[in-house]
């Protein structure tokens, strides 16, 4: 059972640019276990802060599918693109806050990332294939920017009326 509620789009919250954690104290340590935990039921591969309401610079990825292969839960704080590959990947993207709705979004086939793990230590990694298109769908939640914002706007209109259907029949249940 997940232990958080994901906001379903459109909700102004997932447009709202995040702010910079500047502490990370006990409650943001267990806000990131709970969002691993709701992204692992949800299930997806990546969550960020805003999707679950808290406008907090923190997101969670493990981007590990391979049948059997351990688990590489990544809780990073303060995320911040360092470098970008010049090649392009193209991915079907989904999101966690859009269900069921998919979009081919071009992105940087590599990035480097630069983040506080949850000991406070300064991290850096550079990331490729899934895990690059994910740590940048993360971001981009982070700065208030989703994966349809990428499609062509008839798309994304199309996208956000199911949303608005979704909601509205989520609520009469």
């Amino acid at each position: 059972m997940a232990l958080r509620d994901i906001i379903i789009h459109p909700d102004p919250r997932l447009k709202k640019v995040a702010e910079p954690v500047t502490d990370i104290s006990s409650d943001l340590r267990v806000l990131a276990d709970d969002m691993l935990q709701t992204m692992y039921d949800a299930p997806g591969i990546g969550l960020a802060a805003p999707q679950v309401g808290v406008l907090k610079r923190l997101l969670v990825m493990d981007c590990v599918k391979e049948e059997g292969a351990a688990p590489r839960p990544l809780i990073l704080f303060n995320p911040e693109i360092r470098w970008v590959s010049e090649e392009m990947n193209t991915y079907e993207e989904g999101c966690l806050s859009i269900p069921e709705q998919y979009g081919d979004v071009e992105r940087p086939a590599e990035v480097t990332v630069a983040w506080m793990d949850e000991t406070g230590t300064s991290r850096e990694e550079t990331f490729d294939g899934l895990w690059a298109t994910c740590v940048q769908h993360e971001i981009d939640h982070l700065n208030g920017k989703l994966f349809i914002d990428y499609l062509k706007p008839l798309r994304r209109q199309m996208i956000t009326r199911k949303m608005v259907k979704l909601k509205r029949e989520r609520a009469r249940a």
